[in-house]
């Protein structure tokens, strides 16, 4: 019979691998940050003409820091020209949703860069 020091490397490797696991799993399908951008229909380009998903925007968004990147993501239709988003962002994913909100909605930061 092993005795629990020649099982406990074993042990520790298995509760690290778990432990990585679950922050990838957290940072690839659970974790989102909120961006927020302003739509520029010059900067949108047709798809598609039979999907649902039609349209496909280029922005540069910001974070409530003022951190920017540029996201892409897609719309079934045009939107509202000069109208603000909300988006959220996944790291490996890109955008997973989206809403409109008012100026007054946005984070300081952001709203220094409209």
């Amino acid at each position: 019979m092993e005795s629990i020091k020649e099982k406990l490397p074993m042990v520790i490797a298995v509760v690290v691998a778990i432990g990585i696991l679950a922050l990838a799993y957290y940072f690839m399908f659970i974790h989102q940050e909120a961006y927020y951008t302003q739509i520029d229909n010059e900067k949108i380009e047709q798809i598609s003409t039979s999907d649902d998903m039609k349209y496909e925007y280029t922005l540069t968004a910001y974070n409530s820091n003022g951190k920017e990147k540029e996201v892409k993501f897609k719309t079934s239709r045009e939107l509202r020209e000069d109208a603000y988003l909300e988006l959220d962002v996944m790291k490996g994913r890109g955008v997973v949703d989206w809403r409109e909100v008012q100026y007054q909605e946005l984070p300081e930061k952001v709203q220094e860069n409209y």
